[in-house]
């Protein structure tokens, strides 16, 4: 497994009124999440609490199946998983913007029924990063995803949250990846 959690995040940039400032990087393409297409089986390690120094984690599997959409502009997958006993539901939409080159990132769950705002972002060197404002707990925020893609065929998915703009960040979920085997 390619250790992920020691690559760098890059630095977060603000326009004049505090608005994000996101620039693709020159190799961002529609084709950067290709090597996601298919069936995943899943290790999540998810912080029990976020922002509040919390170090207990837990570890549950789950699944995830990706496929291709808008003539390969953009993907949707379903995220399976139980907590408590209870069926857990979620489903990603990434659309790729062949103008700006920058991939849109939505996510939506059954505990919430609705479009989490997007993280914006490109992939350079098969790691793609992905930011956004938010707010968490009544806080604003700025969130990360990470998508560590150097080893195809085991990618890392992670997230964190910044309450001081990026100057600091707590990771909270980490998603370990392997293919299915390949069924004949």
């Amino acid at each position: 497994m390619m250790q992920t959690e020691n690559l760098e995040i890059p630095k977060i940039n603000f326009d004049a009124n505090g608005e994000l400032i996101i620039t693709p990087s020159p190799t961002s393409s529609k084709d950067d999440f290709n090597f996601f297409e298919g069936k995943w089986k899943l290790r999540n390690k998810k912080l029990n609490s976020r922002l509040s120094n919390c170090t207990e984690w837990t570890e549950f599997e789950s699944t995830q199946e990706m496929y291709k959409v808008l003539n390969g502009i953009g993907n949707i997958d379903n995220f399976l998983a139980t907590f408590d006993g209870h069926p857990f539901e979620g489903m990603t939409v990434r659309l790729f913007n062949p103008k700006s080159k920058l991939w849109s990132i939505y996510w939506a769950d059954s505990n919430e029924g609705k479009l989490d705002p997007p993280v914006l972002g490109s992939f350079e060197n098969n790691v793609g990063h992905f930011i956004t404002k938010d707010i968490f707990n009544g806080k604003d925020i700025v969130v990360i995803f990470r998508w560590d893609a150097r080893d195809k065929n085991n990618p890392v998915w992670s997230q964190a949250f910044s309450e001081d703009n990026g100057n600091s960040w707590e990771w909270n979920w980490y998603m370990y990846m392997s293919r299915f085997e390949q069924e004949n």
